[in-house]
């Protein structure tokens, strides 16, 4: 799909709330954000739930496989569904039925029934491919790595904020309300749950699928496909082998982090002896980074494209990937808080860079099927924290279980010889990098709110 009227200019209008382009901007990530607080927010409670329902360290490691697995086959369909009826509406029902499980983990009574819900909250995890299908239809290529980086890790920084923040809500419930803290655990999730049902309907309220208008007007005026071609472009993704070698990729550095969002809190109780609230501060480290780490990756990503084309983006990629899982590897092997500390936010600077940077080749593989290769990529994220759940089961110590996932890192970074664009590829993102470069404004204001159905 094509779509005009992209903005090229992020920075310079981020608080220009008339243009659709930016409003879709600050929803998506703050959705995003929502969504990502609400599915990690059980993270930094394990402790507290691990007692409660006397689970085994492989009940715990079944917890965390089921957090992230669904989300593999969630971010497929809602790809689908992002090129068939837009990203407003799916964002919206996504947020609305998403809220659901994360209320009903409270009902959860032993390991069975919490298993259940854990596997169910991981559905919103496929928020993130909204995300991204959002902003890569809103702004244009000379900004658009950018754009994407940005919403997505300002959005992933509610991994780290729901490390500091749910102990503290768990403590106000059991402090100033007088309940167990069996209690206080579901009625933090409760929480979470409702302020995700309520951004689902400002999403709809506020937003609109593209530039010119919502995916229903513009078909009705023959200016989009049907949606109907949606299926046929999602099969014209699975057939490209650099949508898989980007899927394996982004396993390698968005996977990681949703493995690291999950074990941090316990990985720093259990290895150096720190308390609920002072475990849930360190890891959250990690997630903070998403305030400009991920950015940085499609800053650069976007440098590396001005200057050497599409073939820069994939060398910037290769640069952090490796890095990453070298500092991974460092990691795993402090066992002083004072130097573990240091490394992990070294650590957590180079997988969100891999992450943006993953996201800034992306928009550019297949504009027809730009809803299918990032619901593929993206799921590739959760598949990769799948295979790395498994590590985590009791069968080798954890310290280990990160050394090895460093090294697997490591090796994927040379995937990226895969990802290649032809000559003809190169000369089209380059036109259209020139034509935005020579747009003045950054793309045309919608000055009326445009909130039609």
């Amino acid at each position: 799909m094509e779509f005009r009227n992209k903005s090229t200019v992020l920075w310079a209008n981020i608080f220009n709330l008339r243009m659709p382009q930016i409003r879709a901007f600050h929803m998506s990530w703050f959705a995003f954000f929502l969504c990502f607080f609400a599915w990690f927010g059980i993270a930094p409670l394990m402790k507290v739930v691990r007692d409660e329902l006397q689970l085994t360290a492989s009940e715990v490691g079944w917890c965390i496989i089921a957090s992230v697995s669904i989300t593999v086959v969630a971010r497929l369909l809602i790809g689908w569904l992002c090129d068939r009826i837009g990203p407003r509406l799916t964002y919206t029902w996504l947020l609305m039925l998403g809220s659901l499980p994360v209320m009903g983990i409270g009902l959860a009574h032993d390991f069975t029934t919490f298993l259940i819900f854990r596997l169910l909250i991981g559905a919103i995890g496929a928020s993130f491919v909204i995300t991204q299908y959002h902003t890569s239809i809103m702004f244009a290529p000379n900004c658009v790595g950018t754009a994407n980086a940005t919403s997505a890790g300002w959005g992933n920084l509610g991994g780290g904020v729901t490390q500091l923040l749910m102990p503290l809500v768990l403590v106000f419930f059991v402090g100033v309300f007088s309940v167990s803290q069996a209690v206080g655990w579901r009625a933090s999730m409760v929480v979470a749950g409702v302020v995700c049902f309520l951004t689902g309907i400002a999403y709809y309220a506020f937003t609109q699928d593209a530039p010119e208008g919502n995916f229903k007007a513009l078909r009705a005026a023959g200016k989009l496909s049907g949606g109907d071609k949606a299926t046929g472009a999602f099969l014209s993704a699975c057939k490209d082998h650099r949508v898989w070698a980007l899927f394996v990729i982004y396993g390698a550095c968005f996977g990681i982090e949703l493995t690291i969002n999950n074990v941090a809190a316990l990985y720093f109780s259990d290895y150096f002896g720190l308390g609920l609230a002072a475990a849930g501060l360190t890891a959250s480290a990690f997630g903070l980074m998403n305030l400009f780490a991920r950015t940085l990756g499609g800053v650069f990503g976007d440098r590396f494209g001005v200057k050497w084309g599409l073939r820069g983006r994939v060398l910037w990629l290769f640069m952090v990937l490796f890095s990453e899982g070298v500092v991974l590897m460092v990691f795993s092997q402090m066992r002083v808080l004072a130097l573990a500390i240091p490394a992990l936010i070294v650590f957590s600077l180079f997988v969100q860079m891999s992450e943006g940077a993953t996201f800034s080749v992306v928009p550019f593989v297949n504009k027809k099927a730009l809803g299918a290769v990032a619901g593929i990529v993206g799921a590739g994220g959760n598949a990769g924290a799948v295979a790395a759940g498994f590590l985590f089961k009791g069968a080798i110590d954890w310290p280990t279980a990160l050394l090895i996932l460093g090294a697997l890192v490591t090796g994927c970074s040379v995937l990226t010889l895969l990802v290649r664009f032809t000559p003809e590829a190169e000369a089209d993102a380059d036109r259209d990098l020139r034509a935005a470069l020579e747009q003045p404004s950054g793309g045309k204001p919608r000055l009326e709110p445009a909130f039609s159905t």
